[in-house]
């Protein structure tokens, strides 16, 4: 009788403690990819309402950039999906779910002004994740200083966006800059026979930060290298024959390119029908519909650039593929098409930017944007492509940056050039200086 007695007491208390660590939290912290995702479906996603963590999603979901708004809701909801099937996060004293509202920019400075302010004024959001073009990120910082609200840049590159005239300490870039970008290219040229390089880069900020940025870079890692000419091209442009034509007699062994969206689509498209073989490097250049209508010889030999590639062989970084593969089998439109077939390119990217946000707030116990700061700054975060580390004097993410030449064929896509072996140049070959003059 004692021994049966002693069993229940212990089990009892084994039970207690049991419940004392959840009302702790400590057994119910999230992780990512342990949800349930094979009942995720975009177009069907649940919105939490209530009492809950809530996120605003600044980006355009209408006009001309509308596929931008599409791609990050879609990691957004991916995200959102993984952790609030697990039970949600522990902060300020409860167990919540992430609610994500939209505000739609349609990049257009007085309208994502506006759409802003709503966001933390009326709909009461703990945090805005966003947002597409270097001029509407601008807007979204200050209004994240004037109201003390964490800013989560994911999308926009520029390094202006972290100069003392535009950064605050509520603003977390958890992207490359272009100065990044570039020195991770430039390493990656320094160690291949090109030598010609020929820069095509939109005409705004962010396209001349570009070419200036790959200059100074290539200059520092291969200086016997040669820039054959320089252009900057109208956003949206219609017709490249001009600046293609430019390029095919300057002798050019690579493209070096800021163009993203459409203007990328073009290039691509309108180089390959004019005959051209010259790889064209960028962040953008793997978008598989646009490889699929050149054909996929036609493809292979571009290079991308990039946090999040799938075929960087991490067993975390696999997991991700495969489960995001397996549930995209069901995806209805806009999202059962080639380009969200694997989580490539800022599909990946985005989503470790979410989860390390949420993973922040999950250690921090809240979502008060003092305590998220002291949490963030100066932290270190294992995602799927390795570490990830926030520097604390101007909360730029710091990470190994990769590159992989595209091949054909390969075992992503059957009908067009994807991703080769991946070559990642190391953290401190393309660290930034800091630029702010932060007190």
């Amino acid at each position: 009788m004692k021994s049966s007695f002693v069993k229940v007491t212990v089990a009892v208390f084994l039970c207690l403690i049991f419940a004392w660590s959840l009302s702790q939290g400590k057994a119910m912290a999230f992780e990512p990819l342990k949800g349930n995702m094979s009942t995720f479906m975009p177009t069907k996603s649940v919105q939490i309402t209530g009492d809950s963590i809530k996120i605003g999603l600044l980006n355009p979901f209408s006009g001309a950039a509308a596929s931008s708004g599409e791609l990050f809701f879609l990691t957004m909801a991916w995200v959102a999906h993984d952790i609030n099937s697990q039970g949600g996060i522990l902060v300020d004293g409860k167990e919540k779910k992430i609610q994500f509202i939209l505000g739609d920019t349609q990049v257009k400075p007085q309208i994502a002004n506006k759409v802003t302010e709503r966001l933390i004024l009326e709909d009461k959001v703990d945090a805005i994740v966003g947002t597409s073009g270097t001029h509407i990120t601008v807007i979204a910082q200050a209004l994240a200083g004037k109201y003390k609200k964490v800013f989560v840049n994911n999308c926009s590159f520029s390094d202006l966006l972290l100069d003392k005239d535009n950064w605050n300490p509520y603003v977390f870039q958890a992207c490359p800059n272009t100065t990044q970008w570039m020195l991770a290219m430039g390493n990656f040229y320094s160690k291949r026979p090109e030598k010609k390089f020929y820069l095509l880069c939109q005409d705004y900020a962010y396209g001349h930060a570009i070419a200036e940025k790959f200059k100074e870079a290539i200059k520092k890692y291969k200086p016997e290298a040669q820039i054959v000419g320089e252009d900057f091209h109208a956003i949206f442009l219609k017709d490249f024959a001009p600046y293609l034509t430019k390029i095919q007699a300057s002798g050019a062994e690579v493209i070096i390119s800021s163009d993203w969206s459409a203007d990328n689509e073009n290039l691509v498209k309108q180089s390959r029908q004019m005959g051209m073989k010259t790889p064209i490097a960028s962040i953008y250049v793997d978008d598989p519909n646009v490889l699929q209508t050149v054909g996929g010889p036609a493809g292979a030999g571009m290079v991308i650039l990039q946090t999040n590639i799938p075929s960087i062989n991490i067993p975390l970084n696999n997991k991700f593929n495969e489960l995001w593969n397996a549930a995209w089998q069901k995806w209805e439109r806009p999202y059962n098409n080639a380009l969200y077939k694997w989580p490539a390119n800022f599909l990946g990217s985005s989503a470790m930017s979410l989860y390390w946000l949420f993973d922040v707030m999950q250690r921090a116990k809240t979502t008060n944007s003092e305590k998220i700061i002291k949490i963030w700054e100066g932290d270190t975060y294992e995602s799927f492509t390795g570490k990830l580390h926030m520097r604390s004097q101007d909360h730029l993410m710091l990470s190994e940056i990769f590159l992989s030449e595209l091949v054909f064929p390969n075992k992503w896509f059957p009908n067009c050039a994807a991703w080769g072996p991946t070559v990642a140049i190391p953290r401190d070959l393309c660290t930034p200086p800091v630029i702010n003059e932060r007190k």
